[in-house]
């Protein structure tokens, strides 16, 4: 419990640069490492900005705001995730910027073995609406277990919220204030349906404003969150721009809906396409080719086939880098394979998937994966 209470302290220090309570946390080990050190907390990490050393300094407050939240967390069915503990976006894993904690109140599992982003205009037309529905829908029939994560902003976000609900797929809101608020109101009915059937995930404590900044930080949760993102409209200039950036910064594939050319809501996806920062995609079938997603239905029938491992399989460069890398660490999730060899995570999720089929590894809850030693 005293290691919660410090992690949260930790975190509400300083918010002017995420990432910093992430890396003091990792340096020292642990939050009540940082907490017991905070009179002295640049001879352990020489990097803590001066800022945030004064804050150590005097926790007080800090610390009352920290008994208020888990309290709050309690009487409100709000799970507290640490990085690292169970339950924690794993996939962020590899991001220096990722929070410490976040506030998930929902049913979903974030460590889903798929995880795709869905952002865009808050302004779209019935052009991508179309676009969101049909691909939704068609996603849900070849991938159905796959967690559609975007901000319950308007527009292109809450239409995938919508049609993940619609056709029974799970989804997931990353919002830019605490949980003891919903940010637009209007959105209400559709974030009460999303707690049974997805959830509702932040890093920001309550009481806090759903401000132009956190939007921006909240971007960046959506791009880190996910295997791959999916720009459907956008202006030349948007929130869901920035989430492609930051997805590309982090290693992640990035996709666009082609619109018209002129049209002013398909020139942000046009411009992607045109500079090569995105893949052109035009419904899920194309997606989930590039990703390198076999389809449940693939699985199945390859499953029902027999496919076992043979003595001796044969192994492409890749796959035997890729075993190589589990013979030395054992039980990884995509993303951070992807970081360690270098590799796109869509190419790194089609080789994982001949790996699986050959008998060589399996995939375990949340994505992660086991390397079968004979």
């Amino acid at each position: 419990m005293s290691e919660l209470i410090n992690a949260l302290i930790l975190s509400s220090v300083d918010h002017s640069t995420p990432g910093t309570a992430l890396q003091l946390y990792r340096v020292a080990g642990s939050a009540t490492a940082v907490i017991d050190c905070r009179m002295n907390i640049r001879d352990i990490a020489p990097g803590c900005p001066r800022r945030v050393a004064d804050a150590l300094a005097d926790i007080d407050e800090a610390r009352r705001r920290a008994e208020f939240e888990m309290e709050y967390a309690s009487r409100h069915g709000i799970r507290i995730l640490v990085n690292g503990s169970e339950g924690y976006p794993r996939r962020l894993d590899g991001c220096d910027d990722a929070p410490l904690v976040m506030f998930y109140r929902g049913t979903a599992e974030l460590n889903r073995a798929r995880v795709v982003s869905m952002v865009g205009t808050r302004r779209c037309t019935a052009y991508g609406q179309d676009c969101v529905r049909s691909f939704v829908r068609r996603l849900k029939e070849l991938c159905p277990d796959t967690l559609i994560v975007s901000g319950l902003a308007y527009g292109i976000d809450i239409s995938a919220h919508r049609e993940a609900l619609d056709n029974g797929m799970d989804t997931v809101a990353v919002l830019a204030h605490g949980l003891d608020n919903l940010y637009p109101p209007r959105h209400k009915d559709t974030a009460g349906r999303m707690l049974t059937q997805g959830g509702l995930l932040t890093e920001f404590f309550t009481r806090t404003n759903a401000d132009k900044l956190n939007f921006l930080r909240r971007n960046r949760i959506v791009a880190g969150i996910s295997d791959a993102t999916v720009v459907v409209e956008s202006a030349s200039h948007g929130g869901g721009l920035v989430t492609a950036r930051i997805a590309q910064s982090y290693n992640r594939d990035v996709f666009a809906f082609p619109g018209r050319v002129g049209d002013e809501y398909s020139a942000g996806c046009n411009n992607l396409i045109r500079d090569n920062k995105a893949t052109l995609v035009c419904s899920a079938d194309d997606f989930v080719s590039a990703m390198g997603w076999q389809t449940d239905a693939q699985l199945v029938a390859a499953r029902r086939q027999g496919i076992e491992r043979t003595l001796f399989p044969e192994l492409t460069d890749d796959e035997q880098r890729i075993v190589d890398t589990l013979e030395n660490s054992n039980d990884q999730q995509l993303n951070t394979l992807s970081a360690a060899l270098n590799m796109p995570v869509g190419t790194l999720a089609a080789t994982m998937f001949s790996l699986e089929m050959k008998g060589v590894v399996k995939c375990l809850a949340g994505g992660v994966y086991h390397l079968i030693r004979s």
